[in-house]
């Protein structure tokens, strides 16, 4: 019998620099990668910090990390249920096709599952149809009606200047 080459398993702390060198890969890809401000050492304090904001899956194709899940829990009102919001999926162009991205959404699907989670979310850029086929194929809806709302910098940084207090009210 063969071994499988693929192994799917959390991060740990010193997977950081092959997590973020995918996320300058997966920026890349996207044609995005001038919007790669972070740097991997904000990623671990994120990722394993006293207060971590995200969790992560490393892939790896006999024993050398080609891809990753970054994931955080959110909320449904509607189904008062916490769901689980996957920001990034990405595995390197070479090995492609070998089932895992599939994977890799299967074993957040599962986490999702074991949680209690009322749904899994994702989003994906509108051109990038090997994607959106991809999704597809494992029951994913792509939400034609829903547009993603974003406010990042200087205006993040007016808008919050300007909140009421709790004691203004």
């Amino acid at each position: 019998m063969t071994q499988n080459p693929l192994t799917i398993r959390s991060a740990q702390p010193a997977d950081v620099p092959a997590i973020f060198e995918l996320i300058c890969a997966l920026a890349e890809y996207e044609k995005l990668s001038h919007q790669v401000t972070g740097d991997a050492g904000a990623l671990a304090l994120h990722l394993f910090g006293d207060r971590p904001y995200a969790e992560a899956l490393v892939a790896q194709w006999e024993g050398k990390t080609v891809g990753f899940a970054l994931f955080l829990h959110n909320y449904s009102t509607f189904l008062t249920q916490p769901g689980i919001y996957l920001e990034d999926l990405f595995v390197l162009p070479s090995v492609r096709g070998k089932g895992i991205g599939k994977a890799l959404i299967q074993t957040v699907a599962a986490i999702a599952v074991e949680r209690g989670c009322g749904r899994l979310e994702w989003s994906v850029l509108d051109w990038n149809e090997p994607a959106i086929g991809f999704y597809r194929t494992m029951g994913a809806s792509i939400l034609p009606d829903w547009r993603i709302c974003r406010v990042t910098g200087d205006a993040l940084n007016q808008l919050g200047s300007d909140q009421y207090l709790m004691s203004d009210l």
